[in-house]
């Protein structure tokens, strides 16, 4: 490794405690809006409309995700990885702090949802530039062989935050009872994110740029328009990358939040008890994520992401005989098969996108195939899916797992198995 152990160490904890950070404060907002924003926030005459309200304020920040990805794209291919990733951390960390002192509907009217719902932009937006520049940081340092191992780094961060999100609400949970928990409790881990951040940018600060980076630079200068470029030369990799994407949102969104609404609001499983199965479940998709990583370099990304699919389909049609089982141990096993199955839909997408474009315009292009695949495939999710189990039962939710894993399935029968010269 030309940079050493001690540099890759440093490049590699910076893209996975940077991701783990975004993915936090991302997943803190979910749990609450399965949980707490529907009352607070939503004033409706049913409990599950107020959900649906919920939801719905989640999926705003999947429409700012693709506009935070063309504009830290942008500055990304053309003034640098590093001083873009610090920018959308700032951004997504300040706009999480500012969700812990908003006022309620009962105190502010609809003026609190309406700032709830632009600093859910302000969280998508940052979030947008955040994963594209962090699966560069890892895959554009990676000596051969390794980019499939490098690139699950950015991948881990979603696990290592989504168990430090559900963790925390986890405890708050066991210490106060539910009206503490509705009246203040929740905004405890939306002021902890403070802390979080602070350590991503302390990491962050220390790094130099990307060799590919560099040697794009010292070949030509950066293009005036990294968007206009990707799509005059780059549109078939983007259109397969951004359909790769699909499953990956589906699973998760599908797993977490609306699992958590259903199973608690609906099934009738006790909250603490249910975010505890889904602690250990998240342990599967962290060890999918490192297998399908390490199976990356040794066969390819895309062979693995096409295994991950067709295992995705089998797990959606499992989703009602398992999930709506009856017992725990029954959702358990189901959220542990989805979320393993998730680890090879997701691992090696962080070597994955990038391989499909050159990197003068590689991080607009990872960038906006992640998160436009994430509209795609997560930015309605819990709400469709909500609605199909209300009407068809969970085997329709369930439907919809299988659905987005075929769209992903055919994208990456369709890619191009070339990757660029620069690769």
């Amino acid at each position: 490794m030309t940079r050493g152990y001690r540099g890759s160490g440093r490049v590699l904890t910076a893209s996975l405690v940077g991701t783990a950070v975004e993915f936090y404060d991302f997943y803190i907002y979910a749990t609450a809006a399965a949980l707490v924003f529907g009352p607070l926030f939503f004033p409706a005459s049913e409990p599950s409309i107020q959900l649906l309200l919920s939801y719905a304020s989640l999926g705003v920040a999947f429409i700012a995700r693709p506009v935070g990805a063309s504009v830290f794209g942008h500055f990304g291919d053309r003034i640098g990885r590093k001083s873009t990733l610090v920018a959308s951390l700032l951004l997504m960390g300040g706009s999480t702090l500012l969700i812990a002192f908003l006022p309620t509907y009962q105190t502010a009217g609809w003026l609190a949802p309406f700032l709830l719902c632009l600093l859910r932009f302000g969280q998508g937006f940052g979030l947008g530039g955040e994963w594209g520049g962090a699966a560069l940081l890892a895959v554009e340092n990676a000596p051969p062989g390794y980019r499939g191992r490098f690139g699950m780094f950015p991948q881990l961060g979603a696990p290592v935050g989504f168990l430090a999100a559900n963790g925390l609400f986890l405890i708050l949970g066991a210490v106060l009872d539910d009206a503490q928990f509705t009246a203040w409790g929740w905004r405890i881990p939306f002021l902890l994110s403070a802390i979080l951040v602070g350590l991503g940018l302390w990491i962050r600060l220390k790094l130099t740029e990307t060799p590919a980076f560099a040697a794009a630079l010292a070949e030509a200068p950066p293009p005036s328009v990294p968007m206009a470029e990707l799509f005059r030369d780059h549109l078939r990799a983007t259109l397969a990358g951004t359909f790769s994407v699909v499953a990956c949102f589906a699973i998760f969104y599908l797993t977490t939040t609306f699992a958590l609404g259903y199973g608690t609001k609906t099934l009738g499983h006790d909250k603490e008890a249910f975010l505890g199965v889904q602690l250990v479940a998240i342990l599967f998709m962290a060890g999918g994520i490192a297998l399908a990583g390490s199976a990356s370099d040794r066969w390819s990304p895309r062979a693995v992401l096409i295994g991950g699919c067709l295992a995705s389909v089998v797990v959606g049609l499992l989703m009602g005989p398992l999930f709506g089982g009856g017992s725990l141990f029954l959702v358990g096993l189901f959220l542990a098969l989805a979320l393993l199955a998730m680890g090879f839909v997701y691992g090696p997408l962080g070597a994955f996108l990038p391989e499909l474009f050159p990197a003068r315009v590689r991080y607009t292009g990872a960038s906006l195939t992640f998160n436009i695949g994430g509209i795609l495939g997560g930015g309605l999710a819990p709400v469709a899916a909500q609605w199909l189990a209300e009407r068809g039962g969970l085997f329709f939710a369930g439907l919809y797992i299988s659905a987005a894993a075929l769209i992903s399935l055919v994208a990456l029968a369709l890619s191009s198995r070339r990757r660029p010269a620069d690769a």
